[in-house]
């Protein structure tokens, strides 16, 4: 047996806020907590913290917010801390004299199984590419961003109608299990990893952008429907709509795909039964909340009743 463990966590989102919960449940030593700096955010521009150090605070948990992770400061501070392991839960990259520093390593919690979907934003990516299974990957840091050497893994099965959102919640539960059993093996020093694969073939997780949220309605029926969810809620799949002389952005929340042969324009609006479906390759989407620019988000049969559509109503 191992002396003690004593924990610095770093994370920021609310999907770090499980974990850490959850390591204090087991009663481990958290001996400080690293996350972002405070952030403007808002019409008011005021300054809102972290979910981490919401929590970390109410907790009485020390906590630092360092720009800069190299700096001698915020080095001496870690130091100072004293960690013999470190956790790391939708942070950044760190720099080898941070993730070097505790005697047991630093290890991260990543939501894929790794290899697969390395990068910014694995939950999203499984959906919008049809998996049908994807989980959760500990693994020691190492210079490059996910390729360190795997501790544990653990399988999440992706319902037919699953959602960033809910795919989200279900991988923030598993993946808090999955880091006290990564520290019990650390704890009791029982810990064989495994490399990761180098090999060509694996899919990535890149970062979302304005980019690469957009529709293309010109797609497989089935493709659109497993984009939309993969972007539902945040930060939400976008198109263009064609309004008379206008041309605004719409975000799309939810929908449905049907699969039925026609020879319509694809991308049209056509409004029936107080609803919207849009033709695509092999079927329908109805479209069933939606958001319109200054807009709060809607279900449709409530936009129907105060919006006007012309007849060429399109998205794009």
């Amino acid at each position: 047996m191992r002396k003690k463990l004593k924990i610095v966590f770093m994370g920021t989102p609310e999907f770090a806020v499980t974990v850490l919960k959850e390591i204090l449940a087991r009663n481990y030593i958290v001996a400080g907590v690293i996350t972002a700096p405070d952030k403007p955010a808002g019409r008011g521009r005021k300054l809102q913290e972290s979910a981490v150090k919401t929590f970390a605070v109410s907790k009485g948990l020390p906590v630092l917010q360092p720009t800069n992770l190299k700096s001698p400061e915020f080095i001496k501070k870690l130091k100072d801390l004293d960690p013999n392991v470190q956790v790391v839960v939708a942070f950044r990259m760190l720099p080898r004299e941070v993730w070097q520093l505790p005697e047991y390593g630093t290890f991260n919690l990543h939501a894929s199984l790794l290899p697969q979907y390395r990068g910014a934003a694995p939950i999203n990516w499984a959906i919008i590419n049809g998996e049908k299974i994807t989980g959760v990957t500990t693994f020691f840091l190492d210079d490059k961003i996910d390729t360190g050497e795997i501790l544990l893994q653990k399988e999440v099965m992706i319902e037919s109608e699953e959602t960033a959102g809910s795919l989200h919640d279900k991988l923030m539960n598993t993946g808090a299990q999955l880091v006290v059993e990564t520290l019990e093996l650390l704890q009791t020093n029982n810990v064989t990893t495994k490399k990761q694969q180098t090999s060509s073939g694996l899919k990535d997780a890149p970062k979302l952008t304005k980019n690469n949220t957009r529709i293309h309605w010109d797609a497989p029926g089935k493709e659109i429907y497993n984009f939309i969810r993969g972007l539902t809620p945040y930060p939400t799949a976008w198109s263009n709509l064609h309004n008379g002389k206008d041309i605004i952005i719409v975000k799309i929340y939810e929908m449905d795909f049907v699969m039925e042969e026609h020879d319509l324009e694809v991308g049209k609006l056509i409004l029936e039964d107080h609803k919207i479906k849009i033709p695509v390759d092999s079927g329908y989407i109805y479209l069933k909340e939606i958001q319109l620019p200054g807009k709060r988000k809607m279900q449709t049969k409530d936009l129907l009743n105060g919006f006007h559509f012309e007849n060429n109503a399109k998205l794009f």
